[in-house]
């Protein structure tokens, strides 16, 4: 079983292709299991806010590219046209990122608290709809403790951060 992370974000994107790539909320629950029906993916969890879209997912064979395949589909976007914004972080740097991620660090504003809470939802979206198993469940179960232990241990969540006060 492979572990694979995609999508775009602030960094990679301009706003406009980040509209684009957006799950509404509504919607996650068809596109979790349209992705792990038709799009290749044994497990997967989809992370969809205002500055980042993000798939993590699992899969048997190491073959990322059905599964941009398929996010390109579902939003009908030509591959192309997305590929140049797009980051892949198989296996060890899905792992890395993650922990970025839920801890604040790859946030616009250094920091901010809000992406853990999301990322928890997230999660919380794809186990209830059953497309989560050991691997993704032994990620974010990690990933969460992770982005705790930075809060506690460092100086990251002391101050309010928001794009409007800095």
């Amino acid at each position: 079983m492979h572990l694979f992370n995609f999508g775009i974000n602030h960094k990679t994107a301009p706003l406009e292709l980040r509209e684009q790539t957006a799950f509404a909320p509504d919607s996650l629950v068809i596109a979790l299991a349209d992705i792990t029906d038709a799009g290749g993916a044994r497990e997967a969890t989809i992370l969809s806010t205002c500055n980042r879209t993000e798939i993590y997912c699992s899969h048997e064979q190491a073959n990322e590219n059905s599964l941009v395949e398929w996010f390109c589909d579902y939003h009908r976007l030509n591959a192309d046209d997305i590929e140049p914004y797009l980051y892949r972080n198989p296996g060890d740097e899905a792992v890395r990122h993650a922990f970025r991620v839920a801890s604040g660090l790859d946030s616009m504003v250094l920091g901010e608290p809000q992406i853990l809470g999301q990322m928890k939802e997230a999660f919380a979206t794809a186990h209830k709809t059953g497309v989560t198993g050991k691997l993704l469940n032994q990620l974010f179960q990690h990933t969460f403790s992770v982005a705790k232990q930075v809060r506690t241990d460092t100086q990251i969540g002391a101050s309010a951060v928001s794009v409007a006060y800095a």
